[in-house]
């Protein structure tokens, strides 16, 4: 099977989170079947019940292939045409989980050894299956994490930083609207103040970003309505702490801004000869804690048609893709052995 085949296989088996448990079976089988080729073992680590990540390794692992299984929803099987390679997952991550594979299959068969492989559910959510496997680290010196970034290495992506913002008032009748308080009116006076707040820029990742992503609130057209909420998400691109206290002065006591998530920036370091990108989406990497090495950033296909119903991989990419993760595991094994 090659890799476009390869990348069909697992683009039409469902991984919408968190049922990964199906895809999760054919990657176990498949890796089973190089373990028992070239001497590795394969092993499935339960993340929660029916969901487990997947880990191989041939030899003390110095270098760890690492991507999710999980995609967003709905789940749209494979096609292809001479260019590209259709459907849900396609580059995020099914055609870089194929590469990858393909790859470690390459280096075997050439002699390496000294290889992880780690596929992970839970990335589209919450990593989950990142945070459990940095909980059980294997001693492995660098991670090549996989995400769509046109075969680019990335030299850093940004962060994320959520709230929900929430606007409380006092039901009434629409007619006497002195006797109640709009939570609505309240949501929209914090929401545009936060619209106002001077968000950092760094010189690599460039500007934070803000996305008020939904609202909700009101009971009826013709009722003063006593909540309304809205979720906003900010694209980090540095330390956190002036932006979060920027938020909490701009909302005041207009609103309450309920804090939800924080994944912080990430600066990553280039390798000799391999062009270089940043991105603004996040990644597994924080997640990861530094547990299996350095990490890198780098997968076939552009992240500007991952999530949506055009999703496609070049096939031309999946086949540099190939190239490239030999070239960076062999070139970071010997940097290894040259710090030792």
């Amino acid at each position: 099977m090659d890799v476009f085949e390869l990348t069909r296989t697992l683009i039409d088996i469902p991984s919408v989170t968190p049922e990964e448990l199906q895809v999760g079976n054919y990657l176990y089988e498949y890796l089973e079947g190089l373990c028992r080729r070239f001497d590795g073992c394969v092993e499935r680590a339960e993340v929660e019940p029916n969901r487990y990540n997947v880990f191989a390794c041939f030899g003390q692992p110095i270098v760890t292939l690492s991507t999710h299984m999980d995609t967003v929803p709905p789940f749209i099987p494979s096609r292809e045409d001479d260019e590209f390679i259709w459907g849900r997952g396609a580059c995020d991550t099914k055609g870089i989980i194929a590469s990858m594979l393909k790859a470690a299959e390459n280096l075997l068969e050439q002699g390496t050894r000294n290889i992880g492989l780690l596929f992970v559910v839970g990335e589209e959510r919450n990593s989950a299956g990142a945070y459990h496997a940095a909980a059980n680290p294997r001693g492995s010196k660098y991670i090549i994490n996989g995400e769509p970034s046109e075969n680019l290495l990335a030299l850093g992506s940004k962060g994320a930083l959520r709230y929900e913002v929430v606007g409380r008032g006092k039901m009434a009748h629409s007619a006497y609207p002195e006797l109640g308080e709009s939570a609505i009116d309240k949501l929209l006076d914090a929401l545009n103040a936060i619209r106002k707040v001077e968000l950092p820029v760094d010189p690599i990742l460039g500007p934070s970003t803000l996305n008020i992503g939904t609202i909700h609130g009101g009971r009826a057209p013709n009722v003063i309505p006593d909540e309304a909420r809205a979720e906003i998400f900010i694209r980090l691109v540095c330390d956190s702490t002036a932006t979060r206290r920027a938020l909490e002065a701009a909302v005041g006591d207009t609103a309450e801004l309920n804090f939800v998530l924080e994944i912080p920036a990430l600066h990553l370091t280039p390798v000799e000869g391999v062009p270089t990108t940043v991105v603004a989406y996040t990644t597994d990497i924080p997640a990861f804690g530094g547990k299996w090495g350095q990490p890198l950033l780098l997968g076939p296909g552009t992240i500007h048609v991952a999530h949506t119903k055009d999703e496609r991989v070049p096939k031309q990419q999946l086949l540099e893709a190939i190239e490239l993760y030999q070239r960076l595991v062999i070139q970071l094994q010997a940097q290894e052995a040259t710090a030792q």
